[in-house]
């Protein structure tokens, strides 16, 4: 198969050089039962590429079983992987396989293997090595052919520096690594993440593509997406679910990016083409509400510590303090007024739940 083929038969969407150049190498080292190592921030797709790994490979038709390690409590973990026998421990009322066996002649992907206990370490290397083991409570040993594919956020050299990850284990698991990059270090492939999305989320829920302004776009590429291609995901699927335009511009996103990002950057980004005389009324009534609500929460913050620490001589005259309730109040009427009562979207401007609001509206009996 060819880069391409690759990438569209494992969905491994992207057009920078990084993910071409780690789709070849996936290419390469899935013809071997080598093991391989996957570096990458959560949400990047590591998983998508270990699938990549054992679906070019000649153990393709036979099973991939995924663990997340970091998922699965330390005490069971052992369970889990080697399996046990029946009675072998208080609620064991069964014989059971654990995931080697399971996987037996295809491969097992161990997520997020930084966070696997050393206790249980010991006894994988094992499994590398002899390629077999016992179950909990067995006397008789195992053999099984898997091939290992792991996966961390973590740097696994760091681990082993802190005694937390076996050196050796992590030499046996690194043979060939994988780095997958943050998305915000490949923008060029955002915007194609974006169409892949909007044209997935749109086909399995049997609606309309809807369209995406200029202004969205740019917004969405130049965002760093901490959360990785999981957050731009879910950003595009939450942002389609709440429309009713059949477009989606920035707005249709306030609320879904971290606010850090949208207070510091947002104001910089165009918000509307139109700079027609009420589109700019708009855009500053818009920013007034965001900066009132950010005020209120400095107001509360501060009125917390001058009562936390008895501030009391100050030359504010109690007629300047205006009741905190009586300004929330204020911005959500304002909120409310500005949307013509469209709950939704003035739910978007204060920062604050649609639920929420409703109950505020209810406290506050504005009618």
């Amino acid at each position: 198969m060819t880069i391409k083929e690759v990438q569209e038969k494992f969905g491994i969407v992207g057009r920078s050089k990084a993910i071409k150049d780690l789709v070849d190498i996936t290419m390469q080292v899935a013809q071997s039962d080598i093991s391989v190592l996957i570096y990458g921030e959560s949400g990047v797709g590591k998983e998508v590429f270990a699938k990549a790994v054992h679906g070019c490979g000649k153990r393709a038709d036979k099973k991939l079983v995924s663990v997340n390690c970091g998922a699965i409590p330390e005490g069971i973990l052992e369970s889990e992987l080697f399996g046990h026998e029946k009675g072998s421990f208080t609620g064991a009322v069964d014989s059971r396989k654990g995931y080697f066996e399971i996987a037996d002649g295809g491969t097992l992907f161990l997520d997020e293997i930084g966070e696997m206990p050393l206790t249980t370490q010991v006894k994988l290397l094992r499994v590398l090595e002899t390629k077999e083991f016992m179950r909990i409570g067995s006397e008789t040993v195992t053999k099984v052919d898997v091939r290992i594919i792991a996966a961390s956020n973590k740097d696994l050299q760091h681990e082993v520096d802190a005694k937390r990850f076996r050196n050796d284990l992590y030499f046996r698991l690194k043979a060939v690594s994988l780095n997958i990059p943050p998305l915000r270090e490949r923008k060029e492939d955002v915007v194609a993440l974006i169409f892949h999305f909007l044209q997935l989320y749109s086909k399995s829920n049997n609606i309309p593509e809807p369209e995406i302004t200029p202004e969205a776009l740019n917004l969405l590429t130049e965002y760093n997406w901490p959360g990785n291609i999981r957050e731009l995901k879910n950003a595009i699927e939450t942002s389609i679910a709440l429309n009713r335009t059949g477009v989606l511009s920035v707005e249709s996103f306030s609320g879904l990016l971290e606010q850090n990002y949208k207070t510091q950057e947002f104001r910089n980004l165009p918000i509307h083409v139109d700079r027609s005389p009420d589109s700019v009324d708009r855009e500053m009534i818009y920013r007034a509400l965001i900066d009132l609500k950010k005020d209120l929460i400095d107001l509360k913050d501060l009125a917390y510590e001058n009562n936390s620490f008895g501030n009391s001589g100050n030359d504010v005259s109690p007629k300047e303090v205006i009741p905190l309730d009586e300004m929330e109040k204020k911005a959500i009427i304002n909120a409310l007024n500005f949307t013509k009562w469209n709950k939704r979207r003035a739910s978007q401007l204060l920062k604050i739940s649609e639920r929420t609001l409703h109950r505020k509206i209810k406290e506050y009996e504005i009618n």
